[in-house]
């Protein structure tokens, strides 16, 4: 049997494995966002993605639409939680320059789930009602067809993203990735194409060997790449590895209230 191949890779190199006009997924804010994976990718000049989150977002996806790096999101919400607004999301929505794809919690890990089991929807009851289906052509209304009483449900497709992004603790060189209770990070990853992940630190051996962490870990047949970035979630904190920066998250919320001064902070942070 051949020797597995080693997935590591450096920052830089992860990030150009992310082409423009990918349908880019990314975790919200305390599922490990990769935010210096998401500054590498600003640095490459990448544009036109089309980011769907897991199910929420905040600082990152506001990075990336600040710098003008995406057309296209669907998200269930997009803030910066204790900080306010995620201004530059609003600005875009406002200006019509990035097109939104409105979603809940639910439809979004429906549309994950269904695309990880390789069926092309999930049934979901919980947005009958909702105004959002008028706006969601792609969310079908059908009868339940295993009963003779009435019994709508809503049909939400499959999500199939080219790359999953996300921030994880432990990597080994294998390309297995500990998750611990993060399950949903597992679906995305079953989910997408391709799977780029950034980790805390290397585990020196085999974490589906390892009886402690196994049960916890995404196999690295689901994980095309992992890069060794401590502190990748910056100024965002991350489960009791890296805590929040709240200094820099609030002038982050208060820069970005203009363009300019979006500009110029961002400008130091990619310096």
């Amino acid at each position: 049997m051949s020797p597995r191949p080693d997935k590591r890779v450096g920052l830089d190199d992860l990030a150009a494995a992310i082409p423009s006009r990918s349908l880019l997924a990314i975790p919200a804010d305390y599922g490990g966002p990769a935010i210096a994976a998401s500054l590498a990718l600003l640095r490459r000049g990448v544009r036109d993605l089309r980011l769907v989150t897991a199910p929420t977002s905040g600082l990152q996806a506001d990075l990336l639409i600040g710098a003008g790096a995406v057309a296209e999101i669907e998200t269930a919400g997009v803030a910066l939680g204790e900080h306010g607004m995620a201004h530059r999301f609003r600005a875009a929505i406002s200006a019509g320059t990035l097109k939104i794809k409105d979603a809940t919690c639910p439809a979004l890990h429906a549309g994950f789930q269904a695309a990880a089991k390789g069926v092309p929807f999930l049934p979901l009851r919980g947005i009958l009602g909702s105004d959002l289906l008028r706006h969601r052509p792609d969310w079908t209304v059908i009868q339940n067809p295993l009963t003779e009483d009435s019994d709508p449900i809503v049909l939400v497709p499959a999500i199939h993203p080219d790359v999953a992004l996300f921030h994880a603790a432990l990597a080994d060189r294998f390309g297995n990735v500990w998750v611990g209770v993060r399950r949903e990070l597992l679906t995305l990853a079953q989910a997408a194409r391709r799977t780029l992940v950034t980790v805390e630190a290397i585990y020196d051996g085999d974490l589906l060997a390892d009886p402690l962490r196994a049960a916890g870990t995404i196999p690295h047949l689901y994980i095309e790449q992992v890069a060794l970035v401590p502190g990748g979630t910056k100024p965002l904190a991350y489960d009791g590895h890296t805590p929040a920066d709240d200094a820099a998250l609030e002038r982050y919320a208060e820069a970005s209230r203009s363009q300019d001064g979006f500009a110029a902070l961002l400008a130091e942070w990619l310096a």
